[in-house]
């Protein structure tokens, strides 16, 4: 353990939801959650207003909808998050070399690398500077928490929310977990916990008087003698620069159960584009490929192919993951498909079959498409506009400018005009083939006009605007 609180942790406080509220002058002050917004979909993130309802992240939003039918659901929007994340651990990264992010939204970071004092005094100091940098930065909030290890700054962290800070000073770590539930410890799960309760271990406190002896008769060797050692609140975990990624994995969850085996079929396909995107964006390639189903039952099955070496081809990780979809049945349904590659690798070892066979199918569809095809002329692509207007979706007016979709239907769709730096903005609505109408780009939190400017439709006043605003969110937000 160290002798001074030099590990900090910032967690964003209600991230997704936090970053659109900013976004969303219209949005700020009321309950909004971000997530899979279908039948089927599940809550990310929640903001504060929306979990005084006892809205909370990982809750079906169908669930969610029923405590709190009045507030604003919303798709994620990850070009946003990603870029407000940059900015922020450019923050953390100009206080030490040695950052370990754990998430978009989550990080520790070792200030002593960092050549800051091992003293109380210095890191507070630090950390309370940090909150500021954030807010001025992204407009956002983040709690911080440090310790002389990573659990305990993790568990500050958690105590400092929202929009706090958390020392806990080396030599009072027992004292501080003792009354804290089990739970609270890293690594212990529903399985785990319930396990201790048997046994009548339900706090930290207790955890550590059963002694190692005992935790490890009940829970094995490794986990008994972790879980003891996090109970007297030993943590000699290092914060570790660059976190090394073992698989690379997309899935998806259909509101409707698919049952037609093409259907199937061709979204396993679409999935393993999409997978061979995220590998090539990572620099990386990979040696096992991984489907995923799950049934209409929740039943899930996984199953994997190791292929002769580590590759990033798209026709190789396709050809795979339809053989493996081969081997499962179904015929009752699919509620949710995935495909992964694991085994990731640096470099690219090339399937000589698969390229052979890839040319030869080429040649094949050039040799059958006939003279005419050569002269044919491709048609120009057209502006394309979604399948669906989801809510949260950045979009352009030609007339009015930029805004948002606050929800759609019946062959319509609301959407509010507003950006972050404006005064909360008008609504109307449009068919949802409007060609004045357009997806657009998410604007930044910062950095735009005058944050007090006007919006980008003024209303008639304030008051009356976001007056009918609201009526409009909450009756969109329930459809």
């Amino acid at each position: 353990m160290r002798r001074a609180p030099t590990i900090l942790h910032l967690d964003m406080d209600a991230f997704y939801a936090a970053a659109e509220q900013a976004a969303k002058p219209s949005l700020r002050g009321k309950p909004v959650v971000v997530g899979g917004i279908g039948p089927r979909g599940v809550v990310a993130t929640a903001s504060y207003e929306a979990r005084v309802f006892g809205v909370r992240s990982a809750m079906p939003t169908a669930q969610a909808r029923r405590l709190c039918p009045n507030a604003a659901y919303l798709n994620p929007r990850f070009t946003l998050y990603r870029q407000v994340s940059e900015s922020v651990m450019e923050l953390l990264r100009a206080l030490s070399p040695l950052v370990e992010p754990l998430s978009l939204d989550e990080a520790f970071v070792d200030l002593e690398a960092g050549g800051v004092p091992a003293e109380t005094a210095a890191v507070r100091a630090v950390g309370e500077q940090l909150r500021r940098d954030i807010q001025e930065v992204t407009g956002l909030t983040g709690s911080v928490g440090l310790a002389g290890a990573k659990m305990l700054a993790k568990i500050a962290s958690e105590a400092a929310k929202p929009d706090g800070l958390v020392v806990i000073e080396p030599g009072t770590e027992r004292e501080l977990l003792g009354p804290m539930p089990v739970r609270t410890l890293p690594g212990v799960g529903p399985a785990t916990a319930e396990t201790l309760r048997r046994a009548g271990i339900h706090t930290v406190a207790e955890t550590a008087e059963a002694g190692e002896a005992e935790l490890v008769r009940l829970l094995g060797k490794a986990h008994g003698s972790g879980l003891y050692a996090m109970a007297l609140g030993r943590d000699d975990r290092p914060v570790v620069a660059e976190r090394d990624a073992k698989s690379v994995s997309v899935e998806d969850t259909f509101e409707v159960d698919l049952t037609d085996r093409t259907r199937v079929r061709n979204e396993v396909l679409r999935l393993a584009d999409r997978c061979v995107v995220r590998l090539r964006a990572a620099g990386r390639s990979g040696r096992t490929v991984v489907i995923k189903v799950r049934n209409y039952d929740f039943s899930t099955l996984t199953r994997s192919e190791t292929l002769r070496g580590p590759t990033d081809d798209p026709a190789v990780v396709r050809e795979a993951a339809a053989r493996l979809l081969e081997t499962v049945d179904t015929t009752g349904g699919v509620r949710l498909l995935g495909v992964g590659v694991s085994g990731l690798a640096d470099f690219t070892q090339e399937d000589l079959f698969a390229q052979i066979a890839t040319e030869r199918e080429a040649a094949e569809q050039a040799a059958g498409a006939g003279p005419e095809a050569e002269v044919a002329e491709e048609p120009e692509p057209g502006p394309e506009l979604p399948r669906r207007w989801h809510p949260g979706l950045d979009v352009v007016h030609e007339e009015f400018g930029a805004g948002w979709v606050q929800g759609s239907g019946v062959g319509r769709v609301t959407v509010r005009f507003e950006t972050p730096w404006s005064a909360p903005g008008r609504v109307r609505t449009f068919t949802v083939d409007d060609p004045a109408l357009r997806p657009g780009e998410p604007l930044p939190l910062r950095g735009g006009p005058d944050q007090s400017s006007a919006p980008a439709i003024r209303p008639k006043s304030v008051s009356g605007a976001d007056g009918a605003g609201s009526g409009s969110g909450e009756e969109m937000s329930r459809r």
